[in-house]
Parts: structure tokens; C-alpha cells; sequence
């Protein structure tokens, strides 16, 4: 057992109240251990005097695996021809980088921004062994998902007749049954709508055909089933009318049907428009608003869901919103996809131009999210790879956080009108590299419930970074000078040194796990025995089963 100590470097831990400390770490069977007695030697040193030394990164929202990202990957070939190729090395594989890199190039490139952890935000629960086989082949990352259930079909049954114990053993087998470490619900109600007749809801209060149930009941169902189950993250929500004006007043009336349970609000700046959902021309900045009912509802968190100019790629869970998106930019390439009873898909090319109004006014109501939300551990910075942005985008946006003249200057390059629209001109608050460590590890490990990621102190995983200082903070965020992982230095100097598994990440429901309930006895007969050779009362089951029976 190796005994190692990174000595005195300059440590930024949040959670243990370490800003800017000179002190020591010590590191043995992958974890961050407490200094020894006096006497003891290391086997290994490095000497840190000088650098900033933080946790790992974590990116909590993220579709770097599964059929979605294969299929984007397939379709849009010329973003991967445009891209530099990662060469074969030593102690790599080759890969396609840019916005939709190959699974090699995606471990290599977050470790080499000095993130250790990364959860794909939107797997289908069919499909999720895809996803787990393509987490194998990213290294160095520990992985895990969020499972798509907010348009599932036997979910909304059981949501339409009030079985909130049903529906709780459901979700808590599902996610055991794939792995999944969270559930994820996106545009409630409106993605079967638009399966069933292609259609859409606009209303959280509208129900859809078919299915005695609207996006409210889907909202306060599922976050009261993952705290019932005590799941480590809560309920993580994708709210109706994704991108449109007006959508604040819809993304309020979502964080109220929450109704007090624990619910996290994600990329939430394509949910902040103001306008009217018809009239592109009138919409605007509602993150003041939002923001402060966040600031006062200490069970709501967020991450931001960043824009940056530059072409990347739109692939969500919200298939009526990739039609959109196909209709409003013109783009001759659209793809949706539909996994039956489950879920469905939408995936179109995107740039975004800093002479569009409406790009611009993403850009920035993304930045003021950051500063007006007072509780930076309520907050977690993201661009939903790839859809704002790629994740190669973090140091910018870091950069643009802790300097307000930056701001401006980005500010005064696009149009006028976005001044008139938007606060940001007038928040001239500045990020510390605390508070940028928060946001980054600290609060993206304490929302997704991770108490052995986003820090320093004995007993947590030995995912380190450490950087050295500039006064160009996109410099410094872009090349960290080592980072290990689980103790295994994997970055030198920009060098990849080695490229550990990393592990996938897996919840396992702790309550009300529904042992004896029918759900839990027909999906496991199902998926293993096949559905013809088990029988189980249709009173139980109800609609379902005579759907699948067709």
C-alpha cells in the first residue's frame, strides 16, 4: 500500500471551508487519507508550492453515451471531419474530438480540464445496457446516468389513478434494474402527446390524450417517489416549452409543483424567457424572477445549461423540441427517435451566432443565472454538452465569471437590443476560485449526492487537480499541471500518463424498494422470462399490459 503526499500546494476545499490554505494532502488506496503521525515517510511525493490544488471536476448534466450521441455521431460526420483527431500514443487510444468526440477522446479531453466525474443526463431505460457498454470505453471518467422516466407509460398509469405507492416500487426497481443513479423527467406529458398525435403541451395544467394526467401531477409524483426512496439526487426536471418565450411563467409554475419535495432544475437558462411563446421578437430575460424564487426555495437547485457561440449539436430526450429546432433554424438534418412506452429523442445540428438576437440573449441570460443566484451550493455549472455548448467550453465561462470587464466586452459585441433585455450589464459581481470550485465539484457532488466527490478531506476519492495560476483564468482552467485520479497521477504537464476505468456510478434505493408489490414482480418477469410466459391478474396492471398485448 502506497502512502503518498502532495505537499504545499495552495488548496481550495469548499466544503471544509479551505480557501486558498497552503497545506499537505496524503493519498493512499485511492483515497485522501489524514497526515500521519510525525516519523512516517511518504513512498511518494510531489512538491505542489505554487499551484492551486482542488477536487476533481464533476460535469452533473452532460450525453456523452447511449444511442442518442451514437446517432449523432452518424449523422452529422462533417463535425467530426472539422475536428482535431486525438493521435494514438502510448498510453492512449486514437479518437475524434471537437463537439461529439469518439468515447477515448471524451475521457481524455474532461481529464484534460481536470474533471474526474461525469453523469449522462437522459438514458432510456431499454437502452441503458448501451450506455454502460459505452461508459466502459471512456477512460479515466467515473460514470453513471439519469434514467428517463417522465413519459413512461406504466408511470403516468400509475400517476392517472393516484398509486403513489405503486408508482414509488416502480421507480426504485427501475432504477436498480439499470444502474441508473437518477430520474430524469423531460417536457412532462408533452413527449407522449407528441408520440401519440404530434402534438405538444404548452401548459403544465394540460392533460394529454390518452392518459388522465398533466406535467404538474408528473412533476409532484415523481419528486415525492425519489425522496421517498431517499434517492441521493433528486428529482431532475426538464420543463415544458424548452427554448420558447415566454416559458418562465411555465418553469415557475414547475418549480411550485414540487410542492416542497426536493427538485433540481436543469439547464435552466433555456427556461427563463420572457414573451409571449408565439413571438420570438418579444422575448427577454425573466432570470431575476426565477432566481429569486430560487434564492428563497432552498429545495430547488439548478444547473445553467451555458450557451456559447459556435456550431455544436441539439440532442435531448424532447423530441417535439428537436422538430422545433429543425423547423425554426432550417436545418436539412433532424432525427427523432422514439423507444416505445419509455421516452423518445431529437437530435439537429445547431450554431450559435453572436448577430442572432435570440443566440445572444441565450448567452447572456445563461451568465446572469450564475450571478444572480445567491447560494452558489444551490448552483452547478453546465452547457448541457453538447447542446448550449461542449464541455470544452468550462474555462471560457469560468473566465467570463470572474471578470466583470470581460463581461462587457463580450457584451458590447452583441446587439444592442440584448442591453435592453437583459440585468447583466448592471451585475458586476466577480466569481472567487472558491466559489468557482463550488460550482464546478463542491455543489455538483453535494446535489447529485456524492458525499466521496468535491473534496479534500479524509475519506473522499483522491481526484485532484491542480493548477497553475494566471491571471488569464480561461489559460488556467484550459491546462491543469497534474491531475490524478483515484491517486494515479493520469495528467502531466498536458501529458496523458495512464487511463484508469474509473467506475460507474449506481444509486441503490434505501427505502420502499417495493419487494412484494405487482410492478416489481411483472417487469422482472418481463425483461428475463419474456412476457407470454407470465402471468399476472390484468385488475393489477391495467391498461399497460393490454397495450403490450397488441
Amino acid at each position: 500500500m502506497t502512502l503518498a503526499r502532495l505537499s504545499g500546494g495552495t488548496i481550495y476545499d469548499p466544503q471544509h471551508g479551505v480557501d486558498g490554505v497552503t497545506a499537505d494532502l496524503w493519498i493512499e488506496n485511492g483515497k485522501i487519507v489524514s497526515a500521519p503521525h510525525a516519523g512516517v515517510k511518504a513512498d511518494a511525493e510531489v512538491d505542489l508550492r505554487g499551484f492551486v490544488v482542488m477536487p476533481g471536476g464533476i460535469d452533473m448534466h452532460c450525453h456523452i453515451a447511449g444511442p442518442k450521441v451514437n446517432t449523432a455521431r452518424k449523422m452529422l460526420p462533417e463535425l467530426r471531419r472539422r475536428s482535431p483527431v486525438w493521435k494514438r500514443t502510448a498510453n492512449t487510444r486514437s479518437g475524434t474530438c471537437g463537439v461529439l468526440p469518439s468515447t477515448f477522446a471524451t475521457g481524455y479531453l474532461y481529464a484534460g480540464l481536470g474533471y474526474t466525474t461525469a453523469i449522462d443526463a437522459a438514458i432510456p431505460p431499454l437502452l441503458a445496457r448501451h450506455a454502460i457498454e459505452e461508459f466502459h470505453d471512456t477512460p479515466i471518467l467515473d460514470k453513471g446516468f439519469l434514467v428517463l422516466v417522465g413519459n413512461h407509460q406504466y408511470a403516468m398509469e400509475r400517476i392517472a389513478r393516484g398509486e403513489q405507492e405503486q408508482l414509488t416500487s416502480f421507480l426504485g426497481w427501475l432504477l436498480t434494474a439499470s444502474k441508473g443513479w437518477g430520474a430524469k423527467v423531460v417536457n412532462p406529458a408533452g413527449l407522449e402527446q407528441w408520440k401519440a398525435s404530434g402534438g405538444n403541451v404548452t401548459d403544465i395544467d394540460q392533460p394529454i390524450d390518452g392518459f388522465n394526467v398533466t406535467g404538474r401531477k408528473i412533476v409532484s409524483a415523481l419528486t415525492l417517489a425519489a425522496d421517498t426512496l431517499r434517492l441521493p439526487h433528486p428529482a431532475h426536471i426538464h420543463c415544458n416549452n424548452l427554448g420558447l418565450p415566454g416559458n418562465w411563467a411555465t418553469t415557475l409554475e414547475t418549480m411550485k409543483a414540487t410542492e416542497g419535495q426536493r427538485g433540481h432544475f436543469t439547464h435552466i437558462q433555456f427556461h427563463s424567457y420572457g414573451g409571449a411563446l408565439t413571438d420570438q421578437a418579444g422575448m427577454r430575460s425573466m432570470v431575476p424572477q426565477l432566481a429569486e424564487y430560487v434564492n428563497q426555495h432552498p429545495n430547488i437547485t439548478v444547473d445553467v445549461g451555458q450557451v456559447m457561440f459556435g456550431e455544436t449539436c441539439s440532442m435531448t430526450g424532447d423530441g417535439p423540441l428537436g422538430h422545433y429546432l429543425h423547423k425554426v433554424t432550417g436545418s436539412r438534418k433532424w432525427f427523432s427517435g422514439d423507444v416505445e412506452q419509455e421516452t423518445g429523442c431529437g437530435i439537429v445540428p445547431i450554431k450559435y451566432q453572436e448577430k442572432s438576437l435570440v443566440h445572444a440573449l441565450q448567452f447572456v441570460i445563461g451568465l446572469e443565472w450564475y450571478l444572480l443566484v445567491n447560494d452558489p451550493w444551490r448552483l452547478a455549472m453546465s452547457t448541457d454538452h453538447p447542446n448550449g455548448a461542449a464541455f470544452l467550453s468550462y474555462p471560457q465561462i469560468i473566465a467570463l465569471l470572474m471578470d466583470y470587464q470581460l463581461r462587457r466586452e463580450w457584451l458590447d459585441r452583441l446587439p444592442p437590443a440584448v442591453k435592453q433585455k437583459t440585468v447583466l450589464a448592471d451585475l458586476t459581481r466577480e466569481y472567487t476560485l472558491s466559489e468557482i470550485a463550488i460550482i464546478t465539484r463542491a455543489a455538483p457532488a453535494r446535489i447529485l449526492g456524492l458525499p466521496h466527490k468535491g473534496h479534500l478531506g479524509p475519506g473522499a476519492d483522491a481526484d485532484i487537480t491542480v493548477y497553475s495560476p494566471a491571471a488569464d483564468k480561461k489559460q488556467m482552467f484550459e491546462f491543469p499541471r497534474y491531475l490524478f485520479k483515484s491517486g494515479t497521477l493520469v495528467i502531466d504537464d498536458g501529458e496523458v500518463r495512464a487511463t484508469p476505468d474509473g467506475e460507474l456510478q449506481t444509486s441503490a434505493p434505501q427505502h420502499h424498494q417495493g419487494e412484494t408489490s405487482p410492478i416489481k414482480k411483472w417487469f422482472e418477469a418481463y425483461y428475463t422470462v419474456g412476457f407470454n410466459n407470465f402471468q399476472i391478474d390484468d385488475e393489477e396492471l391495467g391498461p399497460f399490459r393490454r397495450t403490450l398485448a397488441k
